[in-house]
Order: C-alpha cells, then sequence, then structure tokens
C-alpha cells in the first residue's frame, strides 16, 4: 500500500492495480499548490465520503478526464452525473453498505457531521449522509478514511467489523473532532498500526497542527504518521 496526502483530506491511495483518489479538493486548496493533473494520473476510482465543496473538490474534472468509477452516496452519484459524468461509472451506496469496486470492496460507515455543496446566491444542495469509507483490499491491510466526523461509540461497531489496519483521522477541530478527542477515538475504539492525521493546516479557522494529535497517542503503540503534502510514503 502506498498512500500520498494531499493536505486537507485528501488521499491517493495504491494497492495493487488500484489507483484510488479520495476526496479529491486539489486546484483549490492552499495546502498543495499543483493542480489536479498530476495527482489524477491513471487513477480508477474516485472515492468521496460528503459533499462539501473541500471534498468534493475536483471530482468532476478527475472523473471527465479519467474514466474512473466514481463511489459515493447516492446523492453525490447523481449530482455529479447532473454534472456529465458518465453514469455508467458510478457506484453508489449508503450507510452500511458495501460495494466492490473490481479489485478491492468498500463499506459505507457512520459518519458525525452534514454534507451539502454551495451553490448561487448561497443556497446549498443537500448531498445524503457523510460517510467514512472502509477499503478491504483482498492482498493488503484495511485502510479505513474517517471522512469529517466528531467521537462517536460506534466506532467500536466500525472496529469489530472491519479490524481497519490503517486509519485516515481528522483532527483540525471546529469543523470536525479535535486532536485530543480523535487520539481518544483511536486509543478506545480501534487497534490501528497507522494512522495519518489530516483536515487541519489548510484554512486560518482549523488548528494549523497535529501536534494534539501526536500528544494524544503518545504510548498508544499506534505509529502516528505526518507525511510531507505531495510525497509518497507506505504506512
Amino acid at each position: 500500500m502506498k498512500l500520498t496526502w494531499y493536505g486537507h483530506s485528501a488521499f491517493r491511495v495504491e494497492v495493487g492495480g488500484a489507483k484510488i483518489l479520495i476526496d479529491p479538493f486539489l486546484a483549490g486548496n492552499p495546502s498543495w499548490n499543483g493542480g489536479w493533473e498530476q495527482a489524477a494520473e491513471g487513477v480508477t476510482h474516485v472515492l468521496l465520503t460528503h459533499g462539501h465543496n473541500d471534498h468534493i473538490g475536483d471530482a468532476e474534472a478527475v472523473l471527465k478526464k479519467t474514466g474512473a468509477m466514481l463511489v459515493a452516496n447516492f446523492e453525490i452519484c447523481m449530482f455529479l452525473v447532473g454534472k456529465g459524468v458518465s453514469q455508467d461509472r458510478i457506484n453508489p451506496g449508503n450507510t452500511g453498505g458495501t460495494v466492490d469496486c473490481g479489485g478491492f470492496t468498500t463499506t459505507f460507515v457512520q459518519a458525525s457531521h452534514s454534507s451539502s455543496v454551495g451553490g448561487e446566491g448561497g443556497q446549498n444542495t443537500y448531498l445524503g449522509n457523510p460517510l467514512g469509507l472502509v477499503m478491504h483490499f483482498p492482498e493488503d491491510r484495511t485502510l479505513y478514511h474517517m471522512g469529517d466526523t466528531d467521537i462517536f461509540s460506534d466506532m467500536a461497531l466500525i472496529h469489530e467489523l472491519h479490524e481497519p489496519a490503517v486509519g485516515l483521522v481528522p483532527v483540525g477541530d471546529r469543523f470536525t473532532m479535535g486532536g485530543a478527542v480523535a487520539a481518544l477515538a483511536c486509543r478506545r475504539f480501534f487497534k490501528f498500526e497507522a494512522v495519518v492525521p489530516c483536515h487541519f493546516g489548510t484554512f486560518p479557522i482549523i488548528d494549523q497542527s497535529a501536534e494534539k494529535f501526536l500528544s494524544g497517542m503518545e504510548g498508544s503503540g499506534t505509529r502516528v504518521l505526518t507525511p510531507k503534502v505531495g510525497e509518497p510514503f507506505e504506512p
């Protein structure tokens, strides 16, 4: 498994023949100045946790350029079909469901957040339930992208059902759980081999570092990785 973090919640995941972009907020991402084309090279799948602009990001452009499979809730899939994304390349689901993505599966799990996209005149379009994404790879470890979320006790069930080994964890506070609470979630409910904090430092109104999370994870036995933006790494 090879991961690349592009800042905020945007990740590229490469496992076997799958090249996956999760929440590809790239062109407008203050933490990443490389546009979306490089990150999208060879992409086979685009996975979206929810509908906010800083998560859908460049999904429309990437999907139209690459012909990748879109994996998201039904509302997001149909919203992007309305923008010209091929309906033949969508793979919709919702909370509790599992979809075959060809070479791996994705299970949609609970996230405690909201989901909409802004439009003209300040009007928001509702885009279904926010989700976390659990990716099962037959010959590699299970990866859990929490999406934007607070802590919730049913994280214990996510661990029991899926036993994710690698976690991508929001820690920036205000719109998600903060670092100390995120560390509590990881320590109390999971047995991760490795975790990667995300959703921090992008905008001035959220925490600018992952220090609270790092402090909270000390002594946990879990490897905490803080990769450089745009540099591939193995978790």
